[in-house]
């Protein structure tokens, strides 16, 4: 097996489903909310894309559905979470639960089919060659070509990482997550940057399922996804919820599935070839199951947490420092 530039360019493209699935449960893990409803939400927003292409006969069209789709969906967890004060984790389940029954029921009431629907004037997205770049050898065959999604995707990482480092909405984030009451006093509402932290995250799950359902391939299955949501919660938590970090831990993921691809080529049977990023992950998770890996993800969430966004900006209870948080908090107050 020869590492080529056609390996990079499946590797890509494998990738970013699970990068912005892992972007958007980074920034609710920033917030302090756990988000493993990942899957169901990049489910779901597969479903919206090829619905919203078929009916509006553009790509775009169906990559708007998706977001909005996203979005909606995340918007439960919001309410059960933050608002209502449940377990997160146990949310979380449940809507990964949810979307697997609603996207098989939707695909036989919407499209009279079960299984995959797939149709000839479905539009999916068209790649894009990047002037000056596809004429270079070997980096032009690996990057040029993409779908414009994925593309996004790498800005989207620049974007999120110089917007919670250096923006005052990001620093604030932060703080939540980190020191939620600190951050209370303040007069920074809890509830509103977690239910935005998590409505982002419906969002970025929304454009992976677009990706996944008009980019990587232009059809929709049932529960097509497979697993790259968990794929993604293992991506935050090996990149410690940075997203230069979450980048690089998508990137190894989607390098084990072009291997796994290449092999199955090469004689492989299909069923350890598809299983290869699976092993990665449970490789990753035992990894970031050891002290080192534990102990950066435990000081980077508060100490407690409110029961939820309407008890915490009552800014009920506790030894407020109980919270005090890992980065300075002055700078809360002084980024207005």
């Amino acid at each position: 097996m020869s590492f080529d530039a056609e390996l990079i360019f499946s590797a890509l493209r494998a990738l970013t489903p699970v990068l912005f699935a892992a972007l958007g449960g980074a920034l609710c893990e920033r917030a302090g909310v756990f988000n493993v409803s990942l899957e169901g939400t990049m489910l779901t927003g597969c479903f919206a894309a090829v619905a919203g292409s078929w009916y509006t006969g553009s790509a775009w069209g169906g990559v708007l559905a998706a977001v909005l789709a996203g979005t909606a969906f995340s918007a439960i967890l919001a309410v059960g979470a933050v608002s209502l004060g449940a377990d997160a984790v146990v949310v979380g389940i449940a809507l990964n639960l949810l979307a697997v029954g609603l996207t098989g029921f939707l695909l036989r009431t919407v499209f009279g089919t079960q299984g995959t629907f797939s149709d000839p004037d479905l539009k999916g997205l068209e790649p894009v060659d990047i002037p000056g770049v596809e004429s270079i050898p070997f980096v032009g065959d690996a990057v040029s070509g993409h779908s414009p999604l994925i593309y996004l995707s790498w800005v989207a990482v620049a974007v999120i990482a110089v917007l919670l480092s250096r923006h005052p909405w990001g620093v604030r984030l932060r703080g939540v997550g980190e020191a939620p009451e600190a951050a209370q006093s303040l007069g920074v509402s809890v509830a509103k940057y977690r239910y935005a932290a998590v409505l982002t995250s419906g969002a970025l799950c929304g454009l992976a399922g677009a990706q996944l359902a008009l980019g990587n391939v232009t059809l929709f299955s049932e529960n097509m996804t497979a697993g790259r949501g968990w794929i993604a919660v293992v991506a935050v938590m090996l990149g410690r919820a940075l997203p230069v970090g979450v980048l690089l831990a998508g990137l190894l993921f989607g390098l084990v599935e072009a291997i796994g691809f290449r092999l199955q080529g090469e004689g492989m049977p299909q069923q350890a070839a598809d299983a290869a990023p699976y092993v990665m992950t449970l490789i990753a998770l035992f990894l970031a199951t050891r002290p080192r890996f534990r102990d950066g993800l435990v000081r980077r969430r508060p100490r407690d947490t409110p029961p939820g966004g309407a008890d915490a900006d009552r800014g009920g209870g506790g030894d407020r420092d109980a919270f005090a948080p890992v980065s300075p908090v002055p700078s809360l107050e002084t980024k207005s």
